[in-house]
């Protein structure tokens, strides 16, 4: 007898291998599929099935399914009549780097992946198991929205969704895959999350699609370009991560799980590092170049410094003049960030801001420490900025360095001038420990402009305007910019030998491991918007 899912189990009186070897076939055909047609559609998009996502998303054998043979019982526009098992999603947990992991993959094959009342009390069951267990909670979404045939509950359905998704920020990491579009409302999911993956050519999200664009408002665009995984890694920020096949993002989503405790109340996980930890850094003293107007890559520097060279970046394409990533400081994972001078000078603009605000909130979140690597020019200034919100966006990154209570070192590797000195995370607003380069400038603003400010008058009314500026800018770099000014007026707690940044780095990181930072009590914050 073959089972499809709309055969009817025998109900009569049988005896117990009956009975399973009915049970068996009934598994194996929902696990396969009921539509050949909808399988060949699948693949033909270029995209894998449901299950060959949780193969590679999970340890060998180790995923297990809950209510897998759930129903919708909705009526109506002839869903009385289509009732296939999973109704779209398939639920469930497994081990990810012997860990565990729950998951939520939309099956695209049933219903277009779109949500019904059914399809969402898996999601809400599954969700509330995550975050009862204290385990990270993946989504691999590939669904057409809500589903329409069942009007208001799919709605509802969504609403509990991100109830959810509230509910458990900063409590269990959630980490949401586009492996397909998601569209409309479904797109708040993700946004609420951790982490965005995304792959090119078949991830799409957006909240109107292109039809709806062009009827509102004339304009013709594509899938892609509206909402394609490019847009979102490049331009509007919502992807951190893009790659280029599905199989190449399930790997990096498990490297990145690697990264993350299970929870807020454990420690990320820590291994045996092969790097030693005090390695020296000879390398960074011909990286960096002295001149503070020269550019240079402070990648090739965060990778001189961490375990084995590897930084786990996050936001990669997105606001490059600042990095953001996770890394391992002798086993230990710590977030880096850090100006970029090969961007924009390593400037702080709008979207620096908000995406090393976001980052700094994830690794205190989840009690990872926080190394920032400082060379920054100051804030970027024009109308465009300034019309744009600089300020109550600044203000985000100054937040969420003000408010982390997880250990925090500050490496003023070369430049730091004026608001952008303060908000990358100087002593001032809680650093524990703030170490400098002997190339380090800390001012209001560089020499140069500072003495054209000062000493303005004085030059222009000087017989030799250029002689009487070249000896005020080094008058005011001898008084104010040397590289111990800071150091000793206890706003740097030393000038070391960059050779020796590892070292101190995890030195200083393991005397803070047990840090403790009471908090007051409030409902919560009021962070800028």
């Amino acid at each position: 007898m073959t089972i499809t899912n709309d055969t009817p189990v025998s109900t009569g009186r049988t005896d117990l291998r009956s009975r399973v070897a009915e049970l068996r076939a009934l598994k194996e055909r929902v696990r396969l599929g009921s539509s050949p047609k909808a399988t060949e559609a699948q693949r033909s998009r270029g995209k894998l099935l449901v299950r060959e996502r949780l193969d590679l998303l999970f340890d060998p054998g180790t995923f297990r399914e809950v209510e897998q043979l759930r129903r919708h019982r909705a009526t109506g526009f002839g869903l009385e009549d289509r009732k296939p098992h999973t109704d779209g999603v398939v639920t469930g947990w497994g081990k990810v780097h012997g860990r565990t992991v729950y998951v939520y993959a939309h099956d695209f094959r049933v219903f277009g992946g779109s949500l019904g009342e059914a399809h969402a009390e898996k999601i809400h069951k599954v969700m509330d198991l995550a975050e009862a267990a204290g385990a990270p909670i993946v989504s691999l979404s590939d669904g057409a929205g809500a589903r329409i045939q069942e009007g208001v509950t799919a709605l509802a359905g969504y609403g509990g969704i991100f109830r959810r998704n509230v509910r458990a920020s900063g409590v269990i990491p959630q980490i949401s895959v586009l492996l397909g579009p998601c569209a409309g409302g479904a797109a708040y999911s993700p946004a609420l999350t951790d982490f965005v993956f995304m792959v090119r050519d078949i991830s799409q999200m957006y909240i109107t699609g292109p039809d709806v664009v062009q009827a509102v408002t004339g304009e013709q665009t594509t899938h892609d370009r509206l909402g394609g995984a490019e847009v979102h890694g490049s331009v509007s920020g919502a992807a951190q991560f893009v790659h280029d096949s599905e199989q190449e993002c399930l790997e990096e989503v498990r490297h990145l799980i690697s990264l993350l405790p299970s929870n807020n109340r454990e420690s990320a996980p820590v291994v045996v590092a092969a790097d030693p930890r005090d390695r020296a850094n000879e390398r960074l003293l011909d990286l960096v170049p002295g001149d503070p107007s020269r550019v240079y890559d402070m990648k090739a520097v965060i990778e001189e410094i961490v375990d084995d060279g590897d930084l786990f970046e996050v936001h990669a394409d997105w606001a490059t003049n600042i990095i953001c990533g996770l890394a391992r400081l002798d086993g230990h994972v710590v977030g880096v960030v850090a100006n970029q001078p090969a961007s924009l000078a390593g400037v702080l603009d709008i979207h620096a801001s908000e995406k090393a605000a976001r980052f700094v909130q994830s690794c205190d979140a989840f009690s990872i420490p926080l190394v920032t690597l400082v060379d920054v020019p100051g804030f970027l200034p024009g109308s465009d900025q300034e019309h744009g919100g600089i300020i109550r966006h600044g203000a985000k990154l100054l937040y969420a360095y003000c408010n982390a209570t997880v250990p925090r070192i500050q490496v003023i590797v070369r430049k730091a001038y004026g608001g952008a000195y303060i908000v990358m995370d100087s002593r001032s607003i809680g650093c524990d420990l703030s170490y400098a380069w002997p190339i380090n400038e800390i001012a209001v603003m560089g020499a140069e402009g500072a003495a054209n400010v000062v000493f303005r008058r004085e030059i222009n009314s000087a017989p030799h305007p250029e002689v009487a500026r070249a000896q005020r800018i080094a008058e005011y770099q001898r008084q104010l910019v040397h590289p111990y000014y800071a150091a000793e007026r206890g706003l740097v707690d030393d000038v070391i030998d960059p050779v020796e940044t590892r070292a101190m780095l995890i030195d200083g990181l393991e005397s803070l491991r047990g840090k403790h930072a009471p908090v007051q009590f409030r409902k919560h914050g009021n962070p800028p918007a």
